[in-house]
């Protein structure tokens, strides 16, 4: 649900790489009563997470790219949508915003469609994301985004399984992204996979872990610091 009132649904590509029908790789919305239905970005391969930026109100997404192309290529991708309803991020023609597609791309350029905000590594899986509101973490994580990262399954070494933390800009450009928790891959195997955050009220950092089944809670004491 958004800040407007408005439930926002995603609508994933049906395959790896394909040319969608009309009816996918986009993000609707709805009102409540399920009235004026309408698509408000396109060119998207397959949302999981979503989020509004706490001041400036825009929707933030992550978004996993095609597989199969190469072990490094594409990186999957952060969004931010800046024209509902006129915002395409590139699907199936471009990929991490200067890939041409190199079935579908001939014809196309890369500089047609919405670029991302920032890329989040090959294969990284993003799925759950949430902007940062509470109070109990120190200042400089305030209104910075959380990604679980679910981590690669087709690449030879793995890359992912964490939590990164996204670091913005007044103007809601991506600062800096940095580890935050680590050390679920160990000799190139999981020991944990992240799917999803959440802040609590508290100001602690909710993640699930569906490779183990398990939801962890992060919290913060500035007392204990330095000890």
């Amino acid at each position: 649900f958004g800040p407007d009132g408005w439930l926002y649904v995603p609508v994933g590509a049906p395959c790896n790489i394909c040319m969608p029908s009309a009816a996918h790789a986009q993000l609707r919305r709805i009102n409540l009563d399920g009235s004026s239905p309408e698509v408000v970005a396109r060119g998207i391969r397959q949302v999981v997470g979503m989020d509004w930026h706490p001041v400036l109100g825009q929707l933030y997404f992550t978004e996993n790219s095609r597989d199969w192309l190469s072990e490094e290529i594409p990186e999957d991708k952060l969004n931010r949508l800046t024209q509902p309803g006129k915002d395409n991020f590139g699907f199936p023609y471009c990929h991490q915003g200067n890939i041409r597609d190199q079935e579908f791309g001939w014809g196309r350029a890369c500089d047609e469609f919405t670029k991302p905000v920032t890329l989040l590594g090959p294969h990284s899986a993003p799925l759950g994301m949430r902007f940062y509101t509470g109070n109990m973490f120190p200042s400089e994580y305030r209104n910075a985004i959380f990604v679980a990262r679910h981590g690669s399954w087709n690449r030879s070494t793995k890359f992912g399984g964490d939590i990164a933390v996204v670091s913005l800009n007044e103007n809601g450009t991506v600062k800096s992204v940095d580890p935050f928790i680590t050390g679920f891959i160990e000799n190139n195997n999981y020991l944990g996979r992240p799917a999803d955050v959440l802040v609590l009220k508290d100001g602690s950092l909710l993640i699930s872990d569906d490779f183990n089944g398990a939801v962890y809670r992060v919290t913060y004491d500035s007392a204990s610091v330095g000890r």
